[in-house]
Protein backbone atom coordinates (compact mmCIF):
# COMPACT_ATOMS: atom_id res chain seq x y z
CA UNK A 1 0.00 0.00 0.00
CA UNK A 2 1.45 3.38 -1.02
CA UNK A 3 2.12 6.18 1.41
CA UNK A 4 -0.44 8.36 -0.38
CA UNK A 5 -3.15 5.76 0.18
CA UNK A 6 -2.26 5.47 3.87
CA UNK A 7 -2.39 9.27 4.26
CA UNK A 8 -5.83 9.26 2.64
CA UNK A 9 -7.12 6.45 4.86
CA UNK A 10 -5.86 8.12 8.04
CA UNK A 11 -7.42 11.42 6.99
CA UNK A 12 -10.75 9.77 6.19
CA UNK A 13 -10.66 7.92 9.51
CA UNK A 14 -10.16 11.05 11.62
CA UNK A 15 -12.79 12.89 9.54
CA UNK A 16 -15.29 10.18 10.46
CA UNK A 17 -14.30 10.56 14.11
CA UNK A 18 -14.89 14.31 13.88
CA UNK A 19 -18.33 13.75 12.35
CA UNK A 20 -19.15 11.35 15.17
CA UNK A 21 -18.46 14.08 17.71
CA UNK A 22 -14.95 13.21 18.89
CA UNK A 23 -13.26 16.36 20.32
CA UNK A 24 -11.17 18.32 17.82
CA UNK A 25 -8.06 17.95 19.99
CA UNK A 26 -8.25 14.14 19.80
CA UNK A 27 -9.06 14.19 16.08
CA UNK A 28 -5.99 16.30 15.27
CA UNK A 29 -3.93 14.32 17.79
CA UNK A 30 -4.81 10.99 16.17
CA UNK A 31 -3.93 12.39 12.75
CA UNK A 32 -0.61 13.78 14.01
CA UNK A 33 0.40 10.50 15.67
CA UNK A 34 -0.59 8.47 12.59
CA UNK A 35 1.36 10.75 10.28
CA UNK A 36 4.35 10.71 12.64
CA UNK A 37 4.52 6.91 12.43
CA UNK A 38 4.09 6.99 8.66
CA UNK A 39 6.81 9.60 8.10
CA UNK A 40 9.10 8.11 10.77
CA UNK A 41 9.03 11.33 12.76
CA UNK A 42 9.88 11.08 16.47
CA UNK A 43 6.88 11.17 18.79
CA UNK A 44 9.11 13.19 21.09
CA UNK A 45 8.21 16.12 18.82
CA UNK A 46 4.56 15.87 19.91
CA UNK A 47 5.49 15.68 23.57
CA UNK A 48 7.82 18.67 23.24
CA UNK A 49 5.07 20.72 21.59
CA UNK A 50 2.64 19.89 24.39
CA UNK A 51 5.25 20.82 26.99
CA UNK A 52 6.51 24.03 25.38
CA UNK A 53 3.24 25.58 24.18
CA UNK A 54 3.37 28.21 26.93
CA UNK A 55 7.00 28.07 28.11
CA UNK A 56 8.28 29.03 24.64
CA UNK A 57 5.59 31.58 23.92
CA UNK A 58 5.35 34.37 26.49
CA UNK A 59 2.53 36.03 24.55
CA UNK A 60 0.34 32.95 24.95
CA UNK A 61 0.34 33.47 28.71
CA UNK A 62 -2.21 36.23 28.09
CA UNK A 63 -4.76 33.65 26.91
CA UNK A 64 -5.58 31.99 30.26
CA UNK A 65 -5.49 35.37 31.98
CA UNK A 66 -8.08 36.91 29.64
CA UNK A 67 -10.23 33.79 30.01
CA UNK A 68 -10.07 34.26 33.77
CA UNK A 69 -10.93 37.94 33.32
CA UNK A 70 -14.14 37.00 31.52
CA UNK A 71 -15.21 34.69 34.34
CA UNK A 72 -14.36 37.29 37.00
CA UNK A 73 -16.36 40.11 35.40
CA UNK A 74 -19.31 37.79 34.93
CA UNK A 75 -19.28 36.55 38.52
CA UNK A 76 -18.71 40.02 40.00
CA UNK A 77 -21.77 41.51 38.29
CA UNK A 78 -19.86 43.85 35.97
CA UNK A 79 -21.25 42.07 32.90
CA UNK A 80 -24.83 42.62 34.12
CA UNK A 81 -24.16 46.34 34.61
CA UNK A 82 -22.80 46.65 31.07
CA UNK A 83 -25.96 44.97 29.75
CA UNK A 84 -28.19 47.30 31.76
CA UNK A 85 -26.41 50.33 30.30
CA UNK A 86 -26.78 49.06 26.73
CA UNK A 87 -30.51 48.47 27.28
CA UNK A 88 -31.01 51.92 28.82
CA UNK A 89 -29.48 53.48 25.69
CA UNK A 90 -31.32 51.37 23.11
CA UNK A 91 -34.49 50.04 24.78
CA UNK A 92 -36.65 52.91 23.47
CA UNK A 93 -36.18 51.71 19.86
CA UNK A 94 -37.98 48.83 18.16
CA UNK A 95 -35.76 45.83 18.76
CA UNK A 96 -33.91 47.77 21.44
CA UNK A 97 -33.32 44.79 23.74
CA UNK A 98 -31.87 42.70 20.91
CA UNK A 99 -29.59 45.58 19.94
CA UNK A 100 -28.69 46.02 23.60
CA UNK A 101 -27.72 42.34 23.73
CA UNK A 102 -25.40 42.87 20.77
CA UNK A 103 -23.98 46.03 22.32
CA UNK A 104 -23.42 44.16 25.57
CA UNK A 105 -21.60 41.46 23.61
CA UNK A 106 -19.26 44.12 22.24
CA UNK A 107 -18.62 45.56 25.69
CA UNK A 108 -18.09 42.15 27.26
CA UNK A 109 -15.75 41.15 24.42
CA UNK A 110 -13.66 44.25 25.12
CA UNK A 111 -12.70 42.71 28.46
CA UNK A 112 -12.89 38.93 28.00
CA UNK A 113 -11.53 38.29 24.48
CA UNK A 114 -13.54 35.09 24.05
CA UNK A 115 -16.39 34.29 21.68
CA UNK A 116 -17.89 31.40 23.62
CA UNK A 117 -17.69 33.27 26.96
CA UNK A 118 -19.42 36.27 25.36
CA UNK A 119 -22.22 34.12 23.91
CA UNK A 120 -22.72 32.13 27.10
CA UNK A 121 -22.69 35.13 29.44
CA UNK A 122 -24.91 37.49 27.45
CA UNK A 123 -27.16 34.68 26.24
CA UNK A 124 -27.84 33.36 29.74
CA UNK A 125 -28.55 36.88 31.05
CA UNK A 126 -30.62 38.43 28.26
CA UNK A 127 -32.32 35.51 26.48
CA UNK A 128 -34.99 35.16 29.22
CA UNK A 129 -35.51 38.93 29.20
CA UNK A 130 -35.94 38.96 25.41
CA UNK A 131 -38.48 36.14 25.50
CA UNK A 132 -40.42 37.98 28.22
CA UNK A 133 -40.26 41.11 26.07
CA UNK A 134 -42.06 39.43 23.18
CA UNK A 135 -39.11 38.31 21.04
CA UNK A 136 -39.13 34.94 19.31
CA UNK A 137 -36.98 32.56 21.38
CA UNK A 138 -35.17 31.34 18.26
CA UNK A 139 -34.26 34.89 17.28
CA UNK A 140 -33.11 35.60 20.82
CA UNK A 141 -30.79 32.58 20.84
CA UNK A 142 -29.46 33.43 17.38
CA UNK A 143 -28.76 37.00 18.56
CA UNK A 144 -26.61 35.73 21.43
CA UNK A 145 -24.74 33.41 19.07
CA UNK A 146 -24.12 36.16 16.50
CA UNK A 147 -23.08 38.69 19.14
CA UNK A 148 -20.39 36.32 20.36
CA UNK A 149 -18.56 36.53 17.03
CA UNK A 150 -17.02 39.87 18.02
CA UNK A 151 -15.39 38.19 21.00
CA UNK A 152 -12.27 37.43 18.96
CA UNK A 153 -12.16 40.73 17.03
CA UNK A 154 -12.71 43.51 19.58
CA UNK A 155 -9.52 43.68 21.67
CA UNK A 156 -8.33 41.98 23.73
CA UNK A 157 -8.65 38.83 21.62
CA UNK A 158 -7.39 35.36 22.45
CA UNK A 159 -7.15 34.41 18.77
CA UNK A 160 -5.23 37.60 17.93
CA UNK A 161 -2.70 36.49 20.56
CA UNK A 162 -2.35 33.10 18.86
CA UNK A 163 -2.12 34.69 15.40
CA UNK A 164 0.57 37.13 16.52
CA UNK A 165 2.51 34.29 18.14
CA UNK A 166 2.41 32.19 14.96
CA UNK A 167 3.19 34.98 12.47
CA UNK A 168 5.56 36.96 14.70
CA UNK A 169 3.43 40.10 14.56
CA UNK A 170 3.09 42.66 17.38
CA UNK A 171 0.01 41.61 19.33
CA UNK A 172 -0.57 45.17 20.45
CA UNK A 173 -0.86 46.23 16.78
CA UNK A 174 -3.32 43.41 16.12
CA UNK A 175 -5.44 44.47 19.09
CA UNK A 176 -5.61 48.07 17.89
CA UNK A 177 -6.37 46.95 14.32
CA UNK A 178 -9.45 45.06 15.52
CA UNK A 179 -11.18 48.07 17.10
CA UNK A 180 -12.83 49.59 14.01
CA UNK A 181 -13.76 46.28 12.25
CA UNK A 182 -15.14 44.88 15.53
CA UNK A 183 -17.24 47.99 16.09
CA UNK A 184 -18.51 47.76 12.50
CA UNK A 185 -19.55 44.16 13.10
CA UNK A 186 -21.59 45.17 16.14
CA UNK A 187 -23.29 48.04 14.28
CA UNK A 188 -24.07 45.85 11.27
CA UNK A 189 -25.66 43.18 13.45
CA UNK A 190 -27.63 45.85 15.33
CA UNK A 191 -29.01 47.04 11.98
CA UNK A 192 -30.07 43.50 11.12
CA UNK A 193 -31.71 43.07 14.54
CA UNK A 194 -33.56 46.37 14.17
CA UNK A 195 -34.93 45.45 10.73
CA UNK A 196 -36.08 41.99 11.85
CA UNK A 197 -37.67 43.35 15.03
CA UNK A 198 -39.39 46.18 13.15
CA UNK A 199 -40.75 43.73 10.56
CA UNK A 200 -42.09 41.30 13.18
CA UNK A 201 -43.09 43.95 15.78
CA UNK A 202 -40.92 42.29 18.43
CA UNK A 203 -40.01 43.89 21.71
CA UNK A 204 -41.57 46.00 24.43
CA UNK A 205 -40.36 49.59 24.25
CA UNK A 206 -39.18 51.52 27.28
CA UNK A 207 -39.07 55.27 27.52
CA UNK A 208 -35.89 57.14 26.73
CA UNK A 209 -34.87 58.21 30.23
CA UNK A 210 -31.72 60.31 30.75
CA UNK A 211 -31.85 59.41 34.45
CA UNK A 212 -31.89 55.68 33.66
CA UNK A 213 -29.02 56.11 31.20
CA UNK A 214 -27.01 58.06 33.76
CA UNK A 215 -27.69 55.52 36.52
CA UNK A 216 -26.68 52.55 34.40
CA UNK A 217 -23.64 54.41 33.07
CA UNK A 218 -22.51 54.98 36.64
CA UNK A 219 -23.23 51.32 37.36
CA UNK A 220 -21.04 50.23 34.44
CA UNK A 221 -18.09 52.45 35.35
CA UNK A 222 -16.00 49.52 36.58
CA UNK A 223 -16.48 47.75 33.25
CA UNK A 224 -15.56 50.87 31.30
CA UNK A 225 -12.53 51.35 33.52
CA UNK A 226 -11.37 47.78 32.82
CA UNK A 227 -11.83 48.30 29.05
CA UNK A 228 -9.99 51.61 29.16
CA UNK A 229 -7.19 50.13 31.28
CA UNK A 230 -6.50 47.39 28.74
CA UNK A 231 -6.67 49.62 25.66
CA UNK A 232 -4.72 52.48 27.23
CA UNK A 233 -1.95 50.24 28.48
CA UNK A 234 -1.50 48.39 25.20
CA UNK A 235 -1.93 51.40 22.90
CA UNK A 236 0.53 53.56 24.82
CA UNK A 237 3.02 50.74 25.28
CA UNK A 238 2.87 50.94 29.09
CA UNK A 239 2.57 47.16 29.22
CA UNK A 240 2.44 44.20 26.86
CA UNK A 241 -0.77 42.27 26.15
CA UNK A 242 0.34 39.61 28.63
CA UNK A 243 0.97 42.22 31.29
CA UNK A 244 -2.34 43.89 30.42
CA UNK A 245 -4.11 40.58 31.03
CA UNK A 246 -2.41 40.24 34.41
CA UNK A 247 -3.29 43.81 35.40
CA UNK A 248 -6.94 43.29 34.41
CA UNK A 249 -7.19 40.06 36.40
CA UNK A 250 -5.73 41.84 39.42
CA UNK A 251 -8.19 44.71 39.00
CA UNK A 252 -11.18 42.34 38.78
CA UNK A 253 -10.08 40.39 41.85
CA UNK A 254 -9.65 43.57 43.91
CA UNK A 255 -13.07 44.84 42.77
CA UNK A 256 -14.72 41.52 43.60
CA UNK A 257 -13.17 41.30 47.06
CA UNK A 258 -13.91 44.92 48.02
CA UNK A 259 -17.46 45.17 46.65
CA UNK A 260 -18.94 42.01 48.22
CA UNK A 261 -18.57 43.02 51.91
CA UNK A 262 -19.71 46.58 51.13
CA UNK A 263 -22.71 45.24 49.21
CA UNK A 264 -23.67 43.10 52.20
CA UNK A 265 -22.94 45.87 54.70
CA UNK A 266 -25.44 48.22 53.06
CA UNK A 267 -27.99 45.45 52.41
CA UNK A 268 -27.95 45.94 48.63
CA UNK A 269 -29.38 43.54 46.04
CA UNK A 270 -28.99 43.10 42.30
CA UNK A 271 -32.58 41.82 42.11
CA UNK A 272 -34.03 45.31 42.41
CA UNK A 273 -34.82 47.25 39.25
CA UNK A 274 -32.82 50.23 38.00
CA UNK A 275 -35.62 52.60 39.01
CA UNK A 276 -35.62 51.29 42.60
CA UNK A 277 -31.90 51.80 43.13
CA UNK A 278 -30.35 55.06 44.25
CA UNK A 279 -27.41 56.64 42.46
CA UNK A 280 -25.09 55.60 45.29
CA UNK A 281 -25.82 51.90 44.83
CA UNK A 282 -24.50 51.95 41.29
CA UNK A 283 -20.92 52.62 42.35
CA UNK A 284 -20.66 49.04 43.64
CA UNK A 285 -21.22 45.67 42.01
CA UNK A 286 -22.19 42.42 43.69
CA UNK A 287 -18.60 41.12 43.90
CA UNK A 288 -17.46 37.70 45.09
CA UNK A 289 -15.73 36.26 48.13
CA UNK A 290 -12.17 34.86 48.33
CA UNK A 291 -13.75 31.45 48.94
CA UNK A 292 -15.28 31.56 45.45
CA UNK A 293 -12.04 32.46 43.70
CA UNK A 294 -10.68 28.87 43.46
CA UNK A 295 -13.86 27.63 41.73
CA UNK A 296 -13.82 30.58 39.31
CA UNK A 297 -10.15 29.95 38.57
CA UNK A 298 -10.79 26.23 38.08
CA UNK A 299 -13.46 26.93 35.48
CA UNK A 300 -11.05 29.17 33.56
CA UNK A 301 -8.33 26.55 33.89
CA UNK A 302 -10.62 23.94 32.38
CA UNK A 303 -11.18 26.11 29.30
CA UNK A 304 -7.44 26.79 29.03
CA UNK A 305 -6.83 23.05 29.38
CA UNK A 306 -8.96 22.53 26.28
CA UNK A 307 -7.34 25.27 24.19
CA UNK A 308 -3.65 24.85 25.06
CA UNK A 309 -3.26 21.19 23.94
CA UNK A 310 -5.18 22.04 20.77
CA UNK A 311 -2.65 24.76 19.97
CA UNK A 312 0.21 22.35 20.62
CA UNK A 313 -1.01 19.51 18.37
CA UNK A 314 -2.05 21.98 15.69
CA UNK A 315 1.51 23.34 15.59
CA UNK A 316 2.79 19.79 15.01
CA UNK A 317 0.07 19.29 12.39
CA UNK A 318 1.32 22.40 10.60
CA UNK A 319 4.86 20.94 10.57
CA UNK A 320 3.64 17.63 9.15
CA UNK A 321 1.60 19.38 6.46
CA UNK A 322 4.78 21.21 5.47
CA UNK A 323 6.65 17.90 5.19
CA UNK A 324 3.82 16.47 3.06
CA UNK A 325 3.98 19.52 0.76
CA UNK A 326 0.43 20.71 1.54
CA UNK A 327 1.60 24.28 2.04
CA UNK A 328 3.25 24.31 -1.36
CA UNK A 329 0.10 22.94 -3.03
CA UNK A 330 -2.16 25.54 -1.39
CA UNK A 331 0.33 28.30 -2.15
CA UNK A 332 0.51 27.30 -5.80
CA UNK A 333 -3.29 27.16 -6.04
CA UNK A 334 -3.87 30.54 -4.43
CA UNK A 335 -1.08 32.38 -6.22
CA UNK A 336 -2.22 30.87 -9.49
CA UNK A 337 -5.52 32.76 -9.18
CA UNK A 338 -3.93 35.99 -10.41
CA UNK A 339 -3.36 39.38 -8.83
CA UNK A 340 -4.14 41.17 -5.59
CA UNK A 341 -7.92 40.84 -5.40
CA UNK A 342 -8.05 37.32 -6.85
CA UNK A 343 -5.57 36.07 -4.25
CA UNK A 344 -7.25 37.97 -1.44
CA UNK A 345 -10.76 36.71 -2.16
CA UNK A 346 -9.55 33.16 -2.79
CA UNK A 347 -7.87 33.19 0.62
CA UNK A 348 -11.09 34.54 2.15
CA UNK A 349 -13.10 31.75 0.49
CA UNK A 350 -10.73 29.13 1.93
CA UNK A 351 -11.07 30.63 5.42
CA UNK A 352 -14.87 30.77 5.13
CA UNK A 353 -15.22 27.14 4.00
CA UNK A 354 -12.75 25.96 6.66
CA UNK A 355 -14.68 27.86 9.34
CA UNK A 356 -17.79 25.89 8.46
CA UNK A 357 -16.20 22.63 9.64
CA UNK A 358 -13.46 23.68 12.08
CA UNK A 359 -13.17 25.94 15.13
CA UNK A 360 -11.31 29.21 14.66
CA UNK A 361 -8.25 28.05 16.58
CA UNK A 362 -7.24 25.15 14.30
CA UNK A 363 -8.25 27.23 11.26
CA UNK A 364 -5.87 29.94 12.40
CA UNK A 365 -3.01 27.64 13.33
CA UNK A 366 -3.21 25.56 10.17
CA UNK A 367 -4.06 28.15 7.51
CA UNK A 368 -2.65 31.48 8.71
CA UNK A 369 1.03 30.51 8.27
CA UNK A 370 0.20 29.34 4.73
CA UNK A 371 -2.05 32.15 3.52
CA UNK A 372 -0.45 35.16 5.24
CA UNK A 373 2.87 34.99 3.29
CA UNK A 374 0.96 34.58 0.01
CA UNK A 375 -1.20 37.62 0.76
CA UNK A 376 1.86 39.62 1.76
CA UNK A 377 3.50 38.62 -1.52
CA UNK A 378 0.77 40.32 -3.54
CA UNK A 379 0.84 43.47 -1.39
CA UNK A 380 -1.65 42.89 1.45
CA UNK A 381 -0.39 44.55 4.63
CA UNK A 382 0.25 41.79 7.25
CA UNK A 383 -1.82 43.40 10.02
CA UNK A 384 -4.69 44.05 7.63
CA UNK A 385 -4.63 40.43 6.47
CA UNK A 386 -4.67 39.30 10.10
CA UNK A 387 -7.91 41.23 10.62
CA UNK A 388 -9.39 39.94 7.35
CA UNK A 389 -8.44 36.38 8.25
CA UNK A 390 -9.86 36.52 11.76
CA UNK A 391 -13.09 38.32 10.83
CA UNK A 392 -13.65 35.44 8.39
CA UNK A 393 -12.81 32.92 11.09
CA UNK A 394 -15.24 34.62 13.49
CA UNK A 395 -18.07 34.25 10.96
CA UNK A 396 -17.47 30.52 11.18
CA UNK A 397 -18.87 30.61 14.71
CA UNK A 398 -22.41 30.86 13.28
CA UNK A 399 -22.03 28.84 10.06
CA UNK A 400 -23.24 25.24 10.16
CA UNK A 401 -22.43 22.42 10.41
CA UNK A 402 -19.89 23.35 13.11
CA UNK A 403 -20.84 26.84 14.31
CA UNK A 404 -19.49 26.71 17.87
CA UNK A 405 -21.52 29.72 19.05
CA UNK A 406 -24.70 28.07 17.82
CA UNK A 407 -24.05 25.09 20.09
CA UNK A 408 -23.17 27.38 23.01
CA UNK A 409 -26.32 29.49 22.49
CA UNK A 410 -28.43 26.35 22.17
CA UNK A 411 -26.98 25.03 25.41
CA UNK A 412 -27.57 28.16 27.51
CA UNK A 413 -31.01 28.99 26.07
CA UNK A 414 -32.49 25.53 25.54
CA UNK A 415 -33.42 26.29 21.91
CA UNK A 416 -32.56 23.30 19.67
CA UNK A 417 -29.61 23.89 17.34
CA UNK A 418 -31.49 23.45 14.08
CA UNK A 419 -34.39 25.69 15.14
CA UNK A 420 -32.22 28.78 15.53
CA UNK A 421 -30.34 28.34 12.23
CA UNK A 422 -32.80 30.32 10.02
CA UNK A 423 -32.48 33.36 12.30
CA UNK A 424 -28.71 33.48 11.87
CA UNK A 425 -29.02 34.24 8.14
CA UNK A 426 -29.58 38.04 8.52
CA UNK A 427 -26.60 38.22 10.86
CA UNK A 428 -24.49 36.24 8.41
CA UNK A 429 -25.38 38.68 5.63
CA UNK A 430 -24.47 41.63 7.85
CA UNK A 431 -21.14 40.11 8.92
CA UNK A 432 -20.12 39.05 5.42
CA UNK A 433 -20.88 42.57 4.18
CA UNK A 434 -18.58 44.03 6.84
CA UNK A 435 -15.94 41.41 6.00
CA UNK A 436 -15.88 42.43 2.35
CA UNK A 437 -15.71 46.14 3.23
CA UNK A 438 -12.80 45.49 5.62
CA UNK A 439 -11.01 43.58 2.88
CA UNK A 440 -11.52 46.37 0.33
CA UNK A 441 -10.62 49.28 2.64
CA UNK A 442 -7.22 48.67 4.33
CA UNK A 443 -7.50 51.89 6.37
CA UNK A 444 -10.25 50.35 8.50
CA UNK A 445 -7.63 47.99 9.94
CA UNK A 446 -4.56 50.24 9.94
CA UNK A 447 -5.83 53.78 10.64
CA UNK A 448 -5.42 53.53 14.44
CA UNK A 449 -2.01 51.88 14.38
CA UNK A 450 0.86 53.92 15.80
CA UNK A 451 3.12 55.65 13.27
CA UNK A 452 0.55 55.36 10.48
Amino acid sequence: MSDGTIVTLISIGVTILFMLGVPVFLVIGYWVIGMSFLLSLPLLNVGAALTNVFTDGFALLAMPLFILTGDLINRSGIARRLSDYAYACLGWMRGGLSMAALGACGLFAAISGSNSATTATIGSMLHPEMVKGGYDERFSAATAAAGGTVGIIIPPSIIFIVYGFLLNLPISDLFVAGIIPGSMMVLAMMSAAFLLSWKNKWGVLIGLSPVRILKTFIGAWLGFFAIGLVLWGIYTGKFSPTEAAGVTVGFCIIVGFICLPLYRLFGLSEDRSVEEKSFGEFFLVQGFSPIELPSITMRSAQITGILAPLIAVSVVMQQILSVLGAQAVISEFVTGMGGYYAVLFTAMAIVFVSGMVLESLPVTIILAPILAPIAHGVGVEPVQFAVIFLVGASIGFITPPYGLNLYVASGVTGVPYFRLLPYTVPYLVALITVWIVVALVPELSTALLPDR
